[in-house]
């Protein structure tokens, strides 16, 4: 079975990393865009983030057969720096327009500021702009208001719900999700938001239709081989390999597709690897044989 996992932070992982997704059967991501850890200085930062997203991500990935795929968007937490946020959606503008860009995020809310109300609203103007769904971030305290609160301003931008993925979701957010007609995230971490045994429980409960499972493996405690973890665990605990296959592919597939611009190979996992190429005169490799497919 070939796996997607569809919000994972590439950027803050190892190369080894890619290699042990691709030797589970990753064959298909997306990285969203998200805070470094530390609040960025000047505008400018962004742009090389974005740019490396759209260069260097997409090559390491690729040097492992995976189909690397990216959502650009000032997330919610740095909405709330001023001087920054306005020249970030202003350079926005122009990177939406990239292939490989399938999504406006991660967006939302944080600490459900007015600042990130403001942004999260010019946001979904440039995805409807630029025709593409948003990937959402639920913020990590009051989870629940904030998703009502992510609801309500979808609503009241008459933004289609089902170009709205929502993120993050646990049991106390996952049927608000579902019923407002939005697509249902779900982040499984080794400790925090959602593990495996908890993710089997709510697919036996709510079944596969607009849920979708991640990693969001970032720089901090996470793993980001859990999409098949999870994958392994659902099958142990019953769940058809045909509901398996929607959760970690189908689905993904299917809501990045209305971007128009998610480029898979016909057959999943044929992607031709030739680790022999360079992306700007830069290996992923040092000093080993490269890997190269007839």
């Amino acid at each position: 079975m070939h796996l997607f996992d569809p919000h994972i932070h590439m950027t803050s992982r190892t190369t080894d990393d890619y290699q042990a997704m691709a030797t589970a059967g990753i064959t298909a991501i997306v990285e969203p865009a998200f805070w470094v850890g530390q609040p960025r200085t000047r505008v400018g930062t962004f742009e090389d983030y974005f740019l490396s997203l759209l260069g260097w991500e997409r090559f390491r990935a690729g040097q492992f057969g995976i189909a690397h795929f990216c959502t650009l968007g000032l997330n919610p937490k740095e909405a709330n720096s001023p001087g920054i946020a306005d020249g970030v959606i202003a350079l926005l503008a122009r990177y939406l327009e990239k292939d490989r860009v399938v999504a406006v995020g991660e967006i939302g809310y944080d600490d459900q500021t007015a600042a990130e109300e403001r942004i999260f609203e010019e946001q979904l103007d440039l995805a409807r702009t630029h025709r593409l769904p948003v990937l959402i971030h639920t913020p990590h305290r009051d989870k629940l208001r904030g998703t009502e609160r992510t609801i309500r301003a979808l609503a009241n931008a008459k933004f289609p719900p089902e170009l709205a993925l929502i993120d993050h979701n646990n049991e106390e957010t996952i049927a608000l999700t579902l019923d407002s007609g939005c697509w249902a995230g779900h982040s499984i971490y080794p400790a925090t938001k959602m593990d495996e045994a908890r993710m089997v429980a709510l697919v036996k409960k709510y079944g596969a239709e607009r849920i979708l499972i991640n990693s969001a493996a970032d720089w901090g405690v996470s793993d980001p081989l859990k999409v098949p973890k999870t994958a392994a665990a659902m099958r142990e605990a019953g769940v058809d390999e045909e509901m398996i296959e929607t959760l970690c592919w189908g689905n993904p597939v299917e809501f990045f597709a209305q971007s128009g611009r998610l480029d898979l190979p016909a057959t999943p996992g044929q992607a031709r690897v030739d680790q022999r190429h360079l992306w700007e005169g830069n290996s992923v490799l040092r000093g080993q044989i490269p890997r190269v497919d007839p």
